[in-house]
């Protein structure tokens, strides 16, 4: 069964993490998030689930105004091919469905350690940043520190690197 908002917060408190989160209108695409920017500060973040040629998948996390660059970031990471994981595989590893991407999904996938994480170089360089609490109704606010110190809590080593051109 896959982690409930409850559990997510349950997990931020036992890290010492501190959050704010704001319930809103689903929604679906970062140019559809645009209009809460000016009501939610910080960072306005986009997520990729992606698989590659060999079969491997790789959760992208950058600055929702950041234009992503697959054959770039495929050779700064490594990978073969990148291209967007279908719903079916979002679902059974992440437990989350499209539109609701969110590296707190990590959670669900923490025994298994099927996804490799790569963090953009400038959201690390960010003082605050938001993410959906496991589903696109709302908007949760962090340090950009405390999100590294929960992907790392859950076992994973993101790989920081530059993955594409700013808007």
């Amino acid at each position: 069964m896959p982690a409930t908002r409850d559990d997510l917060f349950a997990r931020f408190k036992a890290l010492g993490i501190d959050t704010t989160t704001r319930d809103h209108a689903p929604v679906y695409t970062v140019e559809e998030a645009q209009a809460l920017r000016g009501e939610i500060a910080g960072g306005h973040c986009k997520n990729l689930f992606l698989k590659d040629r060999d079969g491997k998948f790789w959760l992208v996390l950058m600055p929702g105004d950041k234009r992503a660059m697959l054959g770039l970031l495929e050779k700064r990471v490594g990978s073969a091919r990148l291209s967007f994981g279908k719903p079916e595989l979002l679902q059974e590893i992440m437990g989350l469905t499209p539109g609701s991407v969110t590296p707190f999904g990590l959670m669900n996938d923490a025994a298994n350690k099927r996804l490799t994480v790569i963090v953009d170089d400038d959201l690390v360089k960010s003082e605050w940043v938001n993410f959906h609490p496991l589903h696109n109704s709302a908007s949760t606010t962090l340090r950009a520190a405390d999100l590294m110190k929960f992907i790392k809590s859950l076992g994973y080593a993101p790989i920081v690197v530059n993955c594409g051109e700013g808007a």
